[in-house]
């Protein structure tokens, strides 16, 4: 999380909101929001995804879902940003940070949110959950990009093969693809049997 900024896609996607389009954007952003949320203005609900800008002149956040669309949706000054259960100001989220937020749809056909949680920090290690989440640690001996696998010699012993999900950020997603045989790595996951784990974080 660090100060604010706006994305070229978000300043492109702010446009849809500008008067000279307000009829076709409402309904483009009503017609999302609507199968969102499942109903008219002043329904509520939630969106996840990735924060795609800030635009603080505009008072948007730009967040793209997993399917790929970019919601454009507003906030005000009591909009609170929450992150490992302290507060911060909307200019804190950064690009790439892994959030949920929770949304109203406005009678324009928009979206405002009043709180936005933060899942997962780009710059920052998440809150790992208690239960099977084990870490490991070894060295690298096979990587397969195509399936999104690698083999890991286990420090204390053993190998495992390691799998991705598609919840993982894209951090780590990235430090997957940087991954080369010999190298040492740390990593959160939780055993499936059979020597394979899922992977839920690097360290």
């Amino acid at each position: 999380m660090r100060i604010s900024y706006i994305s070229a896609r978000l300043a492109a996607a702010a446009l849809l909101l500008l008067p000279t389009a307000a009829c076709s954007s409402a309904g483009a952003l009503g017609n999302i929001l609507g199968s969102v949320l499942g109903g008219g203005a002043g329904q509520s609900g939630q969106v996840t995804g990735y924060i795609q800008g800030v635009d603080t002149r505009r008072g948007q956040i730009g967040i793209q879902q997993s399917n790929g669309q970019t919601l454009v949706v507003a906030f005000d000054n009591q909009t609170q940003v929450l992150y490992n259960n302290q507060n911060y100001p909307v200019t804190s989220l950064e690009n790439g940070d892994q959030v949920t937020m929770r949304i109203q749809q406005l009678q324009n056909g928009g979206s405002s949110t009043d709180i936005v949680q933060v899942d997962r920090s780009v710059s920052g290690p998440s809150t790992i959950q208690s239960g099977n989440v084990q870490l490991l640690e070894g060295t690298v001996r096979q990587v397969d990009q195509q399936n999104g696998l690698f083999l890991l010699d286990v420090s204390t012993g053993g190998r495992v093969t390691v799998q991705l999900t598609s919840q993982i950020s894209r951090t780590d997603v990235n430090r997957f693809r940087s991954l080369r045989p010999g190298d040492y790595t740390r990593l959160y996951g939780v055993y499936l049997g059979n020597a394979r784990v899922e992977l839920r974080q690097f360290n």
